[in-house]
């Protein structure tokens, strides 16, 4: 069959790209408004045509005839919006809140391009928010104008990403029946606290635990990554010979070093908070008086996951934007510092060669926002068996 290729629309880093490109798809285009996340994405897919514009002002149309498409041509147009707007963890979530509207421009790239599959991502935050008032209507959207569409919440760790992580997927073709979203690889079980887990998500039950490969830990991810002081590391750093997991050896760069792996100092407050936080810990194990304010006057079944330490066989909890031990656990399991980039990144499932630009905290914040990048591949797979079987059926190979 012909070449499988793709837009991404709100491509930040590029995570969901690079499972498309590591199942056999090549990125066209990438549209992001973040210089910092764009040069990322440019410095690891440099033959795709890079976009920092923001969405409302894109011509699509101009867009299709600068990358000589016809309608219907492209394979697949994927991404999603900001999914801050929608997220259960939000501070404040509002109907009307402008990121939430944003959906409506990949619309236009729908009707300009006529992509023969489109993968729309979110958080399942959407489900609940004005009682999934945008998730429906995102729906119809697709319906009126002629797509089959599937949605699912799928578990990342499912697809051999070391993390809990939830993501809505909705999957849709206008060339065929309702797509089908990928089937667990990996034995996993997080806690769904949103709105669709019993009817969107797949639940395994006891015998998948025969059937299906073992979940990926946080040791398994970390694996063969140099031990690191506070200070130590820099954007370019040699591997270590420490053994490591299969899973860190699928993500090893053949050049022989990784990029990224910086351990920020903490501050003395800090250091001295995670002297009382062991394995699987949090800040509860922290004596109230050297607490913040805040979190002294909190209720102990809050805020879970605050000055956490990450536990070796277990997954880690969702990657944030922020390498900040007040918004979650970040110091690990059995070295006295928080993440570095690229530990975050090995439990996002990115590749060790893949490199993130600009600054630190920049780079924390593409990591934390990207598609896993095994999910993404195993989406991408299911989409292109899809594709392969209509271009099968229609004798076009």
């Amino acid at each position: 069959m012909p070449v499988l290729t793709t837009l991404d629309l709100f491509c930040g880093a590029g995570g969901l790209t690079e499972g498309f490109r590591q199942a056999g798809y090549e990125c066209l285009y990438g549209l992001d408004s973040d210089e910092s996340a764009l040069e990322t994405f440019r410095c690891n897919h440099p033959t795709a045509v890079t976009d920092c514009t923001p969405v409302e002002q894109v011509d699509a149309g101009a867009v299709r005839r600068a990358l000589g498409l016809v309608q219907g041509e492209l394979s697949s147009l994927i991404g999603g919006p900001p999914c801050q707007g929608f997220s259960i963890n939000a501070p404040d979530r509002f109907i009307d809140d402008p990121r939430n509207a944003l959906f409506r421009h990949y619309m236009r790239f729908v009707d300009e391009f006529r992509p023969q599959t489109l993968v729309f991502e979110n958080v399942p935050g959407m489900l609940s928010l004005a009682r999934g008032a945008v998730f429906h209507q995102i729906l119809r959207e697709f319906e009126k104008r002629g797509y089959q569409v599937s949605a699912k919440i799928l578990f990342a760790a499912h697809y051999g990403v070391p993390q809990e992580r939830w993501r809505l997927i909705m999957l849709g073709s206008r060339v065929g029946s309702t797509p089908v979203h990928p089937l667990p690889t990996h034995y996993a079980s997080g806690r769904a606290n949103f709105t669709g887990a019993a009817a969107m998500s797949f639940r395994l039950g006891p015998i998948d635990e025969f059937v299906l490969r073992p979940r990926v830990t946080v040791a398994d991810a970390l694996s063969g990554l140099p031990r690191l002081s506070m200070g130590q590391g820099g954007e370019v750093v040699e591997y270590a010979p420490d053994p490591m997991s299969e899973y860190a050896q699928s993500l090893r760069n053949p050049a022989g070093h990784t990029f990224n792996h910086f351990a920020a100092r903490l501050s003395k407050k800090n250091v001295e908070r995670m002297k009382h936080v062991g394995p699987g810990g949090s800040w509860r194990d922290i004596p109230r008086e050297l607490l913040p304010p805040g979190m002294q006057r909190a209720r102990t079944s809050d805020h879970t996951k605050r000055y956490g330490r990450l536990k070796a066989d277990e997954l880690a909890g969702t990657v944030m934007t922020k390498c900040d031990p007040h918004w979650g656990a970040v110091f690990l399991p059995d070295q006295d510092r928080t993440l570095t980039v690229r530990e975050a990144a090995r439990l996002q499932s990115f590749p060790d060669a893949y490199r993130f630009c600009g600054s630190r905290a920049s780079q924390y914040r593409q990591v934390g926002n990207a598609v896993p990048v095994l999910l993404g591949r195993a989406i991408a797979g299911s989409l292109k068996d899809y594709l392969c079987s209509i271009s099968a059926r229609s004798g076009v190979m």
